[in-house]
């Protein structure tokens, strides 16, 4: 009797492990393929960026449980790992462990998918057909891979989103791509020579936009003719300034009280409710051309352009699979409305599986960062409980996988203006009931009611 087919994985970083580590603790055969020549490229790549969960809360319990089989030591649980000790200290060293290192194909890229002799128009009897993967491997050579499932946990990180509001690169983006740098620069370390006493526009509202300007605070520290200009969409911080004490995660609330004091101090300047247009250039320098509410405005010029807007996913490989998309976000269908920040301001996702993560194709998944297609905020409990739902199913142990658990940090954020936030000032318009209680310490269902006097989507919390 033949074997049954493996499930591939795309994606070797810390949720395709995960999901590699469940697998083979369930006894499924699996391959996962990683087209960098390494496990957790894509974290290396923000290595230097320290994380805002402890490392209980970066660790995945199938992974922890083999690589404690193997005799590794865990880090102290309460500290706050950075991002290239995750990948030295646990991605590495699972990724060697015995059950799992036979099965991981680096330097292999899935060029696409689809199900074998069928394109994505055919629906009648799809699932009787396994996915055929094409892959090419680090010698340029193409084959065909058979899977009976196929979790997809390739992440974002290398498709980051433009300058352009419209969600599309803006005029002169590509022409001065040698002065941008997307996601989290290591301003202060490996990339320093390139902000040093430089002039630099942070664009973005997000944690990857506040360690760079913090970053280049600690440079200005040494090199004083350093200077920042930060710019943001939207006419609120409240998000990225966050709930400081009442953030259930310390080292994130303590970020957005670093870059409130920032901002405070007078240490950069600010342009609010800019959206990019055109970059062009003015002597030695670029000028960027923006719209705001007031009408056309130009800032600058800078040497250096942070472009911190965040990631989205790239579907090409699986255009003949048949995805089931949410139309905003471009989650799936169902994720969507759970974490589509139109709908929601703050508070936590509510828990998540294999139905909630499902498509239109059986036996297709999409789990870890990818998963929440443009959303922000994904956490890593939110992908090893992903997974472990997903791996549960294809075991065909459906009580475990239904049996979804999932408790997020609290952020302690609501909706406010600049002036709101300043010190003294409150989360909501208009005084809070009581004269100095600020509404982002009160429970998120009191701040609906007692700081805004109705429940909506565009209430504080």
């Amino acid at each position: 009797m033949s074997q049954p087919l493996p499930i591939a994985i795309i994606g070797a970083g810390p949720i395709g492990l995960a999901a590699a580590a469940h697998l083979s603790a369930r006894g499924e055969r699996f391959r996962l393929f990683e087209k960098a020549p390494v496990v957790a490229a894509n974290l290396r790549d923000w290595g230097h960026v320290r994380l805002f969960s402890v490392w209980e809360q970066c660790m995945d319990e199938a992974a922890v449980a083999l690589l404690e089989r193997n005799g590794w030591m865990s880090p102290p649980l309460n500290r706050l790992p950075l991002g290239r000790d995750l990948v030295q200290d646990y991605l590495e060293p699972l990724a060697a462990t015995p059950e799992l290192a036979p099965f991981i194909e680096t330097n292999t890229s899935v060029i696409h998918i689809s199900r074998q002799g069928l394109d994505r128009m055919t629906t009648r009897e799809r699932d009787a057909r396994p996915f055929a993967l094409t892959i090419r491997d680090a010698a340029g050579n193409v084959s065909e891979v058979l899977a009976r499932a196929v979790i997809d946990t390739s992440g974002t990180w290398q498709t980051p989103n433009p300058l352009g509001a419209h969600g599309w690169p803006i005029e002169g983006e590509a022409e001065f791509a040698d002065r941008i740098a997307y996601g989290i620069p290591d301003i202060s370390g490996a990339a320093r020579e390139n902000y040093a006493g430089l002039r630099t526009l942070v664009l973005g509202s997000g944690h990857s936009a506040a360690n760079a300007l913090i970053d280049l605070a600690n440079v200005a520290e040494e090199e004083p003719a350093t200077t920042m200009t930060w710019a943001v969409r939207g006419n609120s911080l409240a998000k990225i300034f966050g709930g400081g004490a009442a953030d259930q995660l310390p080292a994130r609330g303590a970020l957005g009280e670093r870059l409130r004091g920032l901002v405070e101090e007078k240490r950069l300047a600010i342009e609010m409710t800019f959206a990019a247009q055109r970059l062009r250039m003015n002597g030695n320098g670029v000028l960027v051309d923006g719209l705001t509410p007031e009408g056309k405005r130009t800032i600058g010029p800078f040497d250096r352009i942070v472009a911190a807007t965040g990631q989205r996913p790239d579907f090409a490989f699986a255009r003949e699979i048949q995805l089931d998309l949410d139309p905003v976000v471009e989650s799936s269908r169902t994720l969507g409305p759970l974490i589509d920040p139109n709908l929601h301001s703050c508070g936590t996702v509510p828990p998540h599986g294999w139905r909630e993560l499902s498509h239109t194709e059986p036996q297709f998944f999409v789990a870890g960062i990818k998963s929440y297609g443009r959303a922000p905020t994904f956490l890593l409990l939110t992908g090893y409980e992903q997974v472990r739902s997903i791996a549960a199913h294809l075991a065909g142990d459906e009580a475990a996988a239904n049996d979804v658990r999932l408790v997020l940090p609290e952020t302690g954020v609501c909706n406010a203006t600049l002036e709101d936030v300043a010190p003294g000032g409150l989360c909501c318009e208009g005084a809070a009931p009581e004269a100095q209680e600020p509404c982002c310490a009160r429970p998120a269902e009191a701040q609906v009611t007692a700081c805004c006097g109705e429940k909506s989507k565009s209430a504080c919390c």
